[in-house]
């Protein structure tokens, strides 16, 4: 009698469990935001493939049309710095930075002003805006705020409690959206969201990113971001060429790092006496470099980098002074403070310099120029396996993981050197700080009306 009454009793326990609305609620939820992540990462892509495409029909427009960025770029830029400040604040860069800074705050308040829909919105239209108007910008990064700004409000409509979680889950899910790399998009959440990372998150995570995998593939279908290509490294010369891409690589990436998060904070500094006024300012200088920039360099450094890079792992030879203009053009475009991320970028960047090593060297343009990218990436965001897992799942090159790891081991070493602080962990305290002070002054709002 016992044993009968004590399966009932499981059985009607399951039955109320499975088929309680309250239980399932946050799980639809959380599956609905993970898909939209995957649907709103693809439409990204595509408004932000067509805003390049816009840029460059005018660049060929006429005889004089090349000029144009000059006029175009620094007013696009100004407009940009204008309406991130006025109608869209904390949508400025990548975005990475304020989804790190969002995991760290424990108020909703402070977390709301980081990751909303009102930034997805933002992000987006300014990120394909800025593309339109040829800053050397990327997508990658804004999807991770946008990822993690959809988990945040699924976390809200569903009664959640693990928000650190699900900005996690949301950020790995943006990352292999916008790639389609999942693999990549788990291993960035461990080591560049999380640092601290929580065995508890392991099934958000690979939740999130498998969900909006479906929705991308059923979408846009299966595909390697550049294509697939051969690494296969077996000669001294070739051996020599991974050593000098992976050190070489992380050199360049830690100055770029350490200039652009020094620079930032110097710039953020001097615009808080008025900070409207010379935001603009300062995005409108730096636009007009990039234009100069870009014109010089017969328009290859505006926007994304990714037709350049492509051609290189397909074995045609970028100039010898490409990854410098690019390089150039991604610095100035970071710290203008339009938001935009820095990912395709600096795998071009990398694909450049790889290009001219494997000229000088007289190995395998596409061999070099996968290298490149792995030494300067992980140099760039110090995540040495973000930076071979993205890349070998990006080009399908997994006979040569070995010289893809070595590489891009080299470049973090390499940078860690050079550069101690990580590029958005040394961002996200700008943020961090923010978010405490807005605490404290809600804090002392509240004390003073009781």
């Amino acid at each position: 009698m016992p044993n009968n009454y004590k399966k009932s009793k499981l059985l009607r326990r399951s039955r109320v469990m499975w088929g309680s609305w309250r239980v399932w609620k946050p799980r639809a939820v959380f599956w609905a935001g993970a898909f939209a992540i995957g649907i709103i990462s693809v439409a990204f892509a595509k408004l932000a493939d067509g805003a390049q495409h816009l840029f460059h029909g005018v660049l060929n427009a006429g005889q004089w049309s090349f000029l144009l960025p000059l006029v175009l770029t620094p007013l696009g830029f100004a407009l940009c710095s204008w309406l991130a400040v006025t109608v869209f604040p904390a949508s400025q860069g990548s975005g990475i930075p304020q989804a790190i800074a969002a995991r760290h705050l424990r108020g909703d308040e402070e977390r709301r002003r980081l990751l909303s829909l009102r930034l997805v919105l933002g992000k987006i239209l300014l990120t394909v805006s800025g593309l339109f108007f040829g800053a050397s910008i990327g997508r990658e990064g804004p999807t991770v705020q946008v990822g993690a700004s959809i988990m945040l409000l699924s976390a809200r409509i569903g009664g959640m409690a693990q928000a650190q979680g699900l900005i996690l889950a949301g950020s790995a899910a943006g990352i292999a959206a916008a790639f389609n790399t999942p693999l990549a998009g788990i291993v960035f959440a461990i080591e560049e969201m999380g640092r601290t990372y929580q065995s508890r998150a392991n099934s958000l995570v690979l939740t999130a990113v498998i969900l909006s995998g479906i929705s991308a593939l059923g979408l846009v279908g299966s595909y390697t971001y550049f294509g697939a290509t051969s690494l296969s490294v077996g000669t001294a010369r070739e051996w020599f060429a991974v050593i000098a891409c992976g050190v070489i690589g992380g050199a360049f990436g830690a100055m770029f790092s350490a200039g652009a998060l020094r620079l930032s904070q110097r710039i953020k500094r001097w615009v808080q006496t008025a900070p409207l006024k010379r935001s603009v300012a300062v995005a409108a200088g730096c636009g007009l470099l990039v234009a100069v920039i870009g014109v010089a360099a017969g328009g290859s450094t505006f926007g994304t980098g990714y037709e350049q890079a492509r051609g290189a792992i397909e074995g045609d030879a970028l100039p010898y002074g490409y990854f410098a203009a690019k390089l150039a053009a991604t610095f100035l475009s970071m710290v203008s403070g339009i938001p935009g991320g820095i990912f395709a970028p600096s795998l071009s960047v990398g694909a450049g310099l790889g290009s001219s090593i494997g000229q000088l060297l007289g190995v395998s343009i596409g061999l070099a120029a996968v290298l490149g990218m792995a030494g300067y990436f992980a140099g760039v965001v110090q995540a040495p396996m973000t930076a071979f897992v993205i890349i070998l799942e990006m080009t399908d090159s997994h006979e040569g993981i070995i010289s893809l790891m070595a590489a891009a081991m080299l470049g973090y070493v390499t940078s860690r050197m050079i550069s101690r602080e990580p590029l958005y962990h040394g961002l996200s305290r700008a943020w961090i700080a923010e978010g405490v002070r807005l605490k404290r002054a809600l804090a002392k709002a509240d004390n003073e009306a009781t």
